[in-house]
């Protein structure tokens, strides 16, 4: 019998408290580009990461979620999605988001296979293309379990290199994704975003946003010319302008920042505020606690990732970064709020 298996059964016999499985903070959870579900009608906080066998028993590529109703305190995760055998790809799950749309929710996550070369090879010395792309998956609730979509069939063409998908929803109701086109193919990594059809199919060719080297943060690495572009998300504030939260490499280190489209329009144009966190902290997002307040969620450091809370303001045309919860994270290192000042 299976060790959750056994904790369940302990637990419908009185052993456990009928509330999860076991309790951990954040310190103790390996996560990286974390992605929070607040679940209002069970009162529950769903946060996504890649699958590690360690932590959920599984030897499988997929997609983990723990869960808190506090989030300070957390349930061992349990696998809600697994990649099947005879798909194209083979290796990822990365940056696994869960959104809700016309009564279901869909995992975006980024799968590759590095053993399907692209036809256009990398303008990168030393690097190849191959295929990698953000596919979907679908469930009736947001832990799962959630079944390929399409078979796994890329929501862009597989000649792209795409990662870090993301839902957006227009003003007019209509979808989007907005995801990263790789360095990998690019050299300066871009943001494109692509119209979807009520069943989330792509319906038009992508078009650009725009490329990493447009905010004055981001550094070359590799002394390539190569410019990161991860896990954009996107948020619109109560005046109407867009803001994009995203990742790349500066002078500090993996950093999150913000762009803003004051038109509200998702082509722009964009203008590049100041870095809100550096230090390797990175790939985070915006969510709402059951209680209506913005909290952002970012890893740190890049490697031997793990999760941090800071409280989060909408004001006049933005956001601002308050303070780090270092009595939900409880991080032995906090980066105070003077390090990572609001612009």
């Amino acid at each position: 019998m299976k060790r959750r298996d056994l904790l369940a059964g302990a637990a419908m016999a009185g052993a456990l408290p009928a509330w999860g499985t076991s309790t951990m903070t954040l310190p103790d959870m390996d996560l990286h580009d974390p992605f929070i579900v607040t679940d209002t009608a069970s009162k529950t906080y769903w946060l996504f990461t890649k699958n590690h066998p360690a932590f959920t028993g599984r030897k499988a590529i997929g997609v983990m979620a723990y869960s808190s109703r506090d989030l300070k305190h957390w349930n061992q995760p349990e696998l809600v999605f697994q990649l099947p055998e005879g798909v194209w790809a083979t290796e990822g799950c990365w940056a696994p988001e869960v959104h809700h749309w016309r009564g279901k929710w869909y995992l975006f996550v980024t799968v590759h296979n590095d053993s399907l070369p692209l036809t256009e090879p990398s303008p990168v010395p030393g690097q190849r293309t191959y295929r990698r792309s953000t596919v979907l998956a679908v469930a009736d609730q947001p832990n799962g379990p959630f079944k390929l979509v399409r078979d796994g069939e890329p929501v862009v063409s597989k000649e792209l290199m795409t990662l870090d998908g993301t839902l957006y929803v227009d003003p007019k109701g209509k979808p989007w994704m907005v995801y990263a086109h790789e360095w990998l193919q690019l050299r300066v990594g871009a943001f494109a975003a692509v119209r979807l059809d009520d069943e989330l199919r792509a319906i038009a060719p992508p078009r650009e946003l725009f490329r990493g080297n447009a905010s004055p943060a981001a550094r070359p690495q590799q002394g390539q010319g190569i410019i990161v572009t991860d896990g954009p998300q996107l948020y619109r504030t109560a005046d109407g302008s867009l803001h994009m939260l995203w990742s790349s490499w500066g002078d500090d280190g993996y950093f999150q920042t913000l762009s803003r489209s004051k038109s509200g329009d998702l082509f722009g144009q964009w203008e590049h505020l100041p870095v809100w966190l550096a230090k390797g902290s990175g790939h985070g997002m915006l969510f709402r606690t059951l209680d209506g307040q913005w909290m952002l969620v970012v890893h740190r450091p890049f490697k031997n990732a793990r999760g941090k809370l800071y409280d989060v303001r909408e004001r006049a045309g933005g956001f601002e970064l308050v303070r780090q919860r270092v009595d939900l994270d409880l991080d032995p290192t906090p980066l105070p709020p003077s390090a990572a000042k609001a612009p």
